[in-house]
Order: structure tokens, then C-alpha cells, then sequence
């Protein structure tokens, strides 16, 4: 016979929270994760925003979602897209209540920190060639030397026409480094503070090392290097001057853990919250409020720039949509909501000592909910406010997905900002939700496998609610 439980087991269980890791509320829940990230694990081989637009547009077609239509008015249930200069992208499921009543919206980025070649990237230096370059978003430049590198990108040629690159991913192609000092030479280095160990202008790609045979030339293995890009791309070095290139981690997406609970791999921030929110957009036949989905470009560099989330472009698109309606964008973003779905850091005991416990995100506790982001005295954030706090809290506690909240570190260490505070520079309604991610911004960052599929299920919930906003 169970014993009766006392008063305050009583009180503790009605009154206060027992956060609990995933697998003691439902353990055959990793399976499902496991299954779905499988098509995750392919989605994080786009290792650019380009890449991501490219892959996508076909698999939206493939569901059914044609071009959007300026001044067509949509049916329930109809699917269309918006591409931006390849780089942007917003999807749409059509639902059955009339546009007015107000729009479910999740906008994540499709882009990562990396290594951006500078215009003028090939130089050569004591017999070896290599690319300048400059880092793109927040990085501890030390993590990125020592390690392979691909080179992904376009370039527009001088005809009008462009070439894609991507080298380095697969088998038999090359990959490329930046170099790093040996131990032995390395005692200045290692008394540098660790921003300083490697500085931004040593961040150079080494890329060749073999001479062009013709002694009547200088800098043989500049052209050697220059001449092979020729064979391949049909390029000069005057073409990196209209060119989009990078180098980022040649690392495939792999499982983390002898239990395979994790996946280990480059730009999970943010291609954990868009592969779960595609694939709640795509999921949605007919929903009862309008789904839009925002995959947005330059949220590592501050979102400026006409395909970053400081641009017109999502607002453009509102006003060109809802118009068919006879309605103005800024009345249908009002009565709108909107989750900002970008991760934040979880909990690592390695350094502890910046998190504060009570209010940080834990690794296979499930998707975290950020009432706001910033730094220091909340700078640079959306603060939620307690009714957008009340409304995804209910969708997701109606739903059954577990959840969590958390900070961006503590108060005075340092922090970090979303998208979310340029989302609601509308008028609108705006949360973020994410999935907690430990070595974030490093070349290879780890998220658990549930946390991306409860992820999917909050936002497919989110969408498919038919409870109003508050």
C-alpha cells in the first residue's frame, strides 16, 4: 500500500515547478527525435543562406506552394512563397479565418558565423597561396584554425552570369585550413588573452603549395592556384571582385553520445529552429489562423542589409498580401503573434559559473522559451510581455510539450540578442523559442535531438491553435 503523502508533498506538487530531463516524462520519445532528425542532419549539410533558399524552394514545390501573386486573393489551405535575391524566403499556408483576424508568424535566420574571402582574397607568401579572409558574426577566431575547411559561394561574372561554388563536402574533394603555431614556438601566443591568439588578419586559407612550371613568371604558386580555379570555374582573380564566398567547417552532421541523443555539427544556430519551423509550415494543411514563415538572412551581423530583418522586405511583402484583402499591413500585424525561433545557450558544468541556474536552458528539457535577450539592463531586446508570456504558454501546455525558460547567462557577463527585437519594431507581438545549444557560434555545436523535435511540435501547435491571441 503507497504512503499517503503529506501536506507539504502536497503543496509541492500543486505549487511548484520539477523541471525534469525529457526521457523521465517519456521514454520513447527520443526514437520519434531520432527519426526526425534524420531529415535535420540533411538540412544542416546547406551550409549557407543561399544553400538553404536553393534546397528549399524545390521541396516547397513539391508540397504544393507556388510563387506569390500580387493582388491574388488566396483560398484556405493554398501554399505560396516569396523568394529574396536567393537569400530570403517567407512561406504561407492560407488558413480559414479571414486574413483580418490576425497572422501566426515564426521567423528564424538562415545564416552562420564563418569566414567571408575578402574582395581581393589571393595573395601568396613563402611558396604557399592562400585567401584572405574576413569573419563573419561572432566567433572565437582561435576555434577556426587546425580545422578543415570548405569553400562555399557565387560568383557573378563580368558576362552577367554566375557560378556556384562548393568545394570541400564531398569525398574526393579537397579541404582547406587556416594554420595555427606549434606548441613549441607558441609561448607568446599562449600568453595572449584568448581573443588575441589568433588575430583576424592570420585568419588566411591555405590553399596551395605547387608551383607553375615556367620560370619566367613570379608568384608560381598564386598562378598555379589562379590557373586551376580557371580550369574549374572559368574565373580570373578580377572575378573575386563581384563574388560571395566563405569558407565554414567541412564537418558533416554526426550523433553525439553512445545513446545518439545528440547531433553534433556546424551552424545549428539557426538551422535547429528553421528545419523545425519548415517543417510545421510544410506540415499545415489548412489551419485555422495564417502561417507565415520567415527565413531571414545577416541576423550574425546584426540583420541590416535588404535580406536581413532590418530591411523592408518582410513588411513589403505583408502590405503587397494583405492589400488583395482590402486591409493595410499594420491592422493585421496588430492583432498578430509572432515567435522569434533562435536558440540560446545551454547550461555546460564546464563554465558553470556564467549561467545562473534557475533561469538558463538545460540540454533534453525541451524547447526554451526567451521572455527577452539582451544584455546587462535589458539592451537591445524584446521584453515579452506577461500576455504574449500567458498565450505561448498556454498553446504549448495545451499541446503537452514540455518546456523550459532561460537567460542568456547572467545579468552582468555579457548576452546576446534575436531577431526578435526587429520583429516587433512592428506592433507586433513577439516571443522567442529555441532549442538550448552547447559550444554555440563554435564550428561545431551540439543540440539534442528531442529538444529539435519538441521544437517542431511547439511550433507546429502554435500554428495550428485555435485560440486567439490574448
Amino acid at each position: 500500500m503507497a504512503e499517503e503523502k503529506s501536506e507539504g508533498q502536497r503543496l509541492e506538487e500543486r505549487l511548484l515547478m520539477r523541471p525534469k530531463n525529457i526521457g523521465e516524462i517519456d521514454e520513447t520519445l527520443l526514437d520519434e527525435a531520432k527519426v526526425f532528425c534524420e531529415g535535420y542532419k540533411k538540412f544542416l549539410s546547406y551550409k549557407t543562406e543561399r544553400e538553404v533558399v536553393e534546397n528549399v524552394v524545390p521541396l516547397l514545390k513539391k508540397k504544393g506552394y507556388g510563387e506569390f501573386q500580387l493582388g491574388r486573393m488566396y483560398a484556405a489551405g493554398e501554399k505560396f512563397y516569396m523568394n529574396n535575391r536567393d537569400k530570403a524566403l517567407v512561406m504561407v499556408t492560407l488558413g480559414r479565418r479571414p486574413v483580418a483576424d490576425g497572422l501566426r508568424i515564426g521567423v528564424s535566420h538562415i545564416d552562420s558565423p564563418r569566414l567571408d574571402l575578402k574582395p581581393n582574397p589571393l595573395f601568396e607568401e613563402t611558396d604557399m597561396a592562400y585567401l584572405k579572409t574576413h569573419y563573419y558574426g561572432g566567433i572565437k577566431k582561435y576555434q577556426w584554425a587546425a580545422i578543415p575547411l570548405s569553400l562555399h559561394g557565387v560568383i557573378s561574372l563580368a558576362d552577367g552570369k554566375s557560378v556556384k561554388v562548393r568545394l570541400g563536402e564531398d569525398e574526393w574533394d579537397p579541404v582547406f585550413c587556416v594554420t595555427d603555431l606549434l606548441p613549441h614556438l607558441a609561448m607568446n601566443q599562449m600568453k595572449k588573452p584568448a581573443s588575441d591568439a589568433i588575430e583576424g588578419e592570420q585568419l588566411n586559407i591555405l590553399v596551395g603549395c605547387w608551383p607553375f612550371k615556367d620560370d619566367a613568371v613570379s608568384g608560381k604558386v598564386k598562378l598555379n592556384i589562379m590557373n586551376l580555379l580557371f580550369e574549374k570555374y572559368k574565373i580570373t582573380e578580377k572575378d573575386f571582385l563581384s563574388a560571395e564566398l566563405c569558407a565554414v567547417p567541412a564537418f558533416k552532421p554526426v550523433d553525439v553520445g553512445l545513446d545518439r541523443s545528440m547531433i553534433g555539427a556546424y551552424g545549428q544556430d539557426d538551422s535547429a529552429c528553421a528545419f523545425a519551423s519548415l517543417m510545421a509550415e510544410t506540415d499545415c494543411e489548412e489551419p485555422e489562423f495564417t502561417t507565415v514563415t520567415v527565413f531571414a538572412d545577416k541576423e550574425e551581423t546584426g540583420s541590416d542589409g535588404n535580406t536581413g530583418m532590418r530591411s523592408f522586405f518582410f513588411r513589403d511583402f505583408l502590405e503587397d498580401f494583405v492589400s488583395a484583402y482590402g486591409l493595410q499591413a499594420r491592422h493585421v500585424l496588430k492583432r498578430s503573434f509572432c515567435l522569434s525561433c533562435d536558440v540560446n545557450a545551454a547550461i555546460d558544468p564546464a563554465f558553470g559559473d556564467v549561467f545562473e541556474k534557475s533561469n538558463c536552458s538545460f540540454l533534453n528539457r525541451g524547447p526554451v522559451v526567451s521572455k527577452y535577450t539582451g544584455s546587462r539592463g535589458k539592451y537591445s531586446t524584446n521584453d515579452a510581455s506577461a500576455e504574449t508570456m500567458g498565450f505561448i504558454r498556454k498553446v504549448l501546455d495545451d499541446a503537452g510539450i514540455p518546456w523550459q525558460v532561460g537567460e542568456l547567462g547572467k545579468v552582468d557577463i555579457g548576452g546576446g540578442g534575436t531577431i526578435a527585437s526587429d520583429i516587433s519594431l512592428h506592433n507586433l507581438d513577439t516571443v522567442d523559442i529555441g532549442v538550448p545549444v552547447l559550444s554555440m557560434h563554435s564550428p561545431f555545436e551540439v543540440t539534442s535531438k528531442t529538444d529539435v523535435y519538441l521544437l517542431y511540435k511547439a511550433v507546429h501547435a502554435f500554428y495550428c491553435c485555435l485560440k486567439e491571441r490574448n
